[in-house]
């Protein structure tokens, strides 16, 4: 009778353990984005012989802007990444072959190469390469000069200064004083102090803010344009229509991943005499319907919460100026009734498509902050908002302080501290009051 006992019990276990894994395969589908999503579902077919994968290919009733006839190919995502991306380390071997004939200083060029980082600067020093090459110093030093008259402009600087030299070296348009104040003032000019600079040089302050302008125009990694493009394209989960003042959500089915049930394949291998064949095919059935059930539970809660969020940020959707009302993830989650974890799982990584952008869900969340004088609550993103639009209008000559901000947000009834004015203003990378100044004539 003991013994009867136990192994009721080993099996009851045995049922909770396979439920839990079930319910964490269900949270992370939620949290897959389209991308992770696909690539989980194609895996899962490479598994189960009754998983067949399609695409939708058209809106249905529901068309984008622009009449357009869509096929599988163009809306397979995998198709809008590149078949094929070129590194730098390509690109200037390629250039490297085209351009220099095969000499003994080709070969220096080459063995520098292997030391241009993903940024595109050297990461050899010149003494160790000539320790490890047995070439002359000068020899080494041409060959640096040869890498760096390659394409992107920049490329192969050993510092930073370096690579804004070379940069303007090659540059027709640059101002005239641009490369000898970078050669000879570059620590003066990054920190600002101007008029020691115009005094040496003998030039008005406004020619100095003109090279300053001039060289927040440059790159200070030549070599970054040819990192991966991929995570570049976005498949939005939803799609916001607005018609007659009225705002509409739905499910974007264009690219989406479904599942169908191989029925053929699974009448053939059930109708065999097979037990280990009938036990398979019944439990690939039943992954099968779990993994349909899943998904429609993911795109309905996606939708429901996508809903909910537009509602509440109308003003976002019809104003140009885009604001958004105090939300928060325990809101959401007590009007659907779900938990909290489910919303965050949700809006993470999951985006809505509308006419003038598309936005991930996540970004309409905003904690508000209480306003004494109302009663009521702005969004930190609405504040932001306000405290750039301040800079932005501000006399260049004579940028507003911290404490002038908290002065003027006050006059708008938004009543926040300096030190919140100066965490916004760093968040927003807006630089201090003193080098914001400008000295245009």
């Amino acid at each position: 009778m003991k013994f009867e006992q136990h192994l009721s019990q080993q099996q009851k276990q045995v049922q909770k353990l396979a439920m839990t894994q079930q319910l964490q395969q269900s949270i992370q589908i939620l949290q897959y984005n389209s991308e992770e999503l696909f690539a989980y579902i194609e895996a899962k077919s490479l598994e189960n012989p009754l998983i067949d994968i399609h695409t939708e290919t058209n809106y249905g009733d529901f068309p984008s802007s622009g009449s357009r006839t869509y096929t599988n190919e163009e809306n397979n995502y995998l198709n809008q990444i590149p078949d094929e991306h070129t590194s730098l380390f390509e690109y200037l071997i390629d250039q490297i072959h085209l351009n220099y004939r095969d000499t003994y200083l080709r070969t220096l060029v080459l063995f520098l190469v292997e030391y241009i980082d993903l940024n595109g600067y050297l990461m050899i020093d010149l003494e160790e390469a000539t320790l490890k090459t047995g070439a002359t110093a000068i020899e080494m030093l041409d060959a640096l000069t040869l890498i760096q008259q390659l394409d992107p402009a920049g490329v192969g600087a050993r510092d930073l200064h370096e690579c804004l030299l070379l940069q303007i070296e090659r540059d027709e348009t640059a101002p005239e004083l641009a490369y000898i104040v970078i050669e000879e003032e570059f620590d003066h000019l990054a920190n600002r102090k101007w008029g020691m600079i115009a005094k040496k040089f003998d030039v008005a302050l406004s020619e100095i803010q003109t090279i300053f302008d001039y060289i927040q125009t440059l790159t200070p990694a030549p070599g970054s344009i040819f990192e991966s493009t991929s995570g570049l394209y976005i498949r939005p989960d939803l799609t916001l229509r607005i018609k007659d003042k009225q705002l509409t959500v739905r499910s974007n089915k264009t690219g989406t991943p479904t599942i169908q049930f191989q029925q053929a394949y699974f009448e053939r291998m059930e109708a065999t005499d097979d037990k280990e064949v009938q036990d398979y095919i019944k439990e690939k059935k039943n992954e099968f319907e779990w993994l349909e059930k899943t998904i429609i539970q993911r795109g309905d809660t996606i939708l429901r919460v996508g809903t909910e969020i537009v509602q509440r940020q109308q003003e976002f959707f019809f104003k140009e100026d885009r604001p958004l009302k105090p939300m928060t993830l325990k809101e959401i989650a007590e009007t659907l009734n779900i938990h909290e974890s489910t919303v965050s799982r949700t809006v993470n990584g999951k985006y809505l498509e509308t006419e003038f952008g598309v936005f991930e869900l996540r970004s309409f969340f905003s904690h508000g902050l209480s306003n004494d004088n109302t009663g009521e609550e702005t969004s930190t993103s609405s504040i932001k908002k306000q405290l750039q639009a301040l800079v932005d209008n501000e006399n260049k000559a004579k940028p507003l302080s911290d404490q002038k901000l908290v002065d003027l947000l006050k006059e708008q009834e938004i009543e926040i501290s300096r030190r919140t004015v100066t965490k916004y203003r760093e968040a927003l990378g807006i630089p201090a009051s003193s080098k914001r100044k400008r000295y245009d004539d």
